[in-house]
């Protein structure tokens, strides 16, 4: 199929990418590059630079390149950036994706893949995260993608859009080949973190609470590795055929790994030792989180081919030790 991967450049859209060759597709990316890299773009994929709510221009490449179904990474995904700059998250993540959703709909383009999360549960009252739980986000991100499920239920009722919503849980790792991984700026994701301390490139790592009623007393978290995401993308096409279907899933491995564990993960993988700075809890962070992905395995066939924190870290220092600088291009 004609794929256009929007954010294409960026973390998990490059592993997609990638992914998608390998799966006989053949993907185009749109990205405006303000937090993608070129680097990251595999070699000889199209690239059309710009912003995804400008509708003109969405348009003439769902055209030109005659795509059949798009798949939306190109969010904004920093936590405590939407609760401090909540107009750049509502801008981007819903008002530019709605400008996307009506191009696709004036140029007859009726399969949209979309990148949500497991912010949109809030705070759940049980685990493991199933997809029926009640969705109440605690912050602008976790809202601005619920917002866009509700709209993509609103356009498959009245429009006949086709769509599946993946609730990620926490991405992590790096393609197993270690040519393409995590590189933000700046960098929050507790693996890439622990790395960067591990090699000496912090002097030591904030742990932010460490009286959680959690078995070491830190965060318990699911982390899902970036190419088993990429999968299951892929994989939903095939349920994409009839107008107005809506699938939702939740996506982790139903591990709860805790930030210590982490740690240890990364001192072993590494041999080096990481130092700690324990502090106290962050606002709004919940004690654990971790999926129950049954519906993507029974539905999809879903496997995680990672499912342990230690495979995850060991994709990742390959990526950071082999690349230090990352892509190398942030100005």
């Amino acid at each position: 199929m004609n794929v256009l991967v929007v954010g294409g450049a960026g973390y998990i859209g490059s592993h997609c990418v990638r992914q998608l060759v390998a799966a006989g597709h053949h993907p185009v990316v749109l990205d405006n590059f303000v937090y993608g890299h070129r680097g990251a773009v595999a070699p000889g994929i199209k690239v059309h630079e710009g912003n995804l709510g400008d509708e003109a221009f969405v348009s003439r490449v769902l055209r030109e390149e005659k795509i059949e179904v798009v798949m939306h990474f190109a969010a904004y995904c920093y936590v405590g950036e939407s609760v401090t700059d909540p107009l750049k998250y509502y801008f981007n993540n819903s008002v530019a994706t709605l400008h996307l959703l009506k191009a696709m709909l004036e140029t007859g383009v009726k399969k949209f893949v979309f990148s949500s999360t497991c912010a949109t549960f809030g705070i759940p009252a049980t685990l493991p995260i199933h997809e029926n739980l009640p969705q109440a986000p605690i912050n602008p991100y976790g809202q601005t993608k619920l917002d866009i499920e509700n709209a993509l239920k609103a356009l498959a009722h009245a429009n006949g859009l086709s769509f599946a919503a993946f609730r990620y849980f926490n991405a992590a790792g790096a393609s197993e080949d270690g040519l393409i991984g995590e590189d933000h700026s700046p960098e929050t994701h507790l693996i890439p973190v622990t790395i960067d301390v591990a090699v000496g490139k912090r002097p030591y790592l904030e742990l932010f609470g460490t009286d959680y009623p959690t078995p070491d007393g830190t965060c318990l978290r699911d982390y899902v590795h970036v190419d088993d995401l990429s999968r299951a993308h892929i994989a939903v096409f095939d349920k994409l055929g009839k107008p107005g279907t809506q699938l939702f899933y939740n996506l982790g491995t139903g591990r709860p790994t805790s930030n210590r564990e982490v740690i240890r993960a990364v001192e072993k993988i590494t041999g080096r030792k990481v130092t700690v700075k324990e502090s106290p809890r962050r606002a709004g962070d919940p004690p654990a989180l971790y999926a129950d992905s049954t519906k993507a395995q029974k539905e999809l066939g879903w496997q995680v081919k990672f499912p342990t924190i230690e495979s995850i870290v060991e994709t990742a220092w390959k990526w950071h030790s082999t690349k230090p600088n990352g892509y190398g291009d942030r100005k």
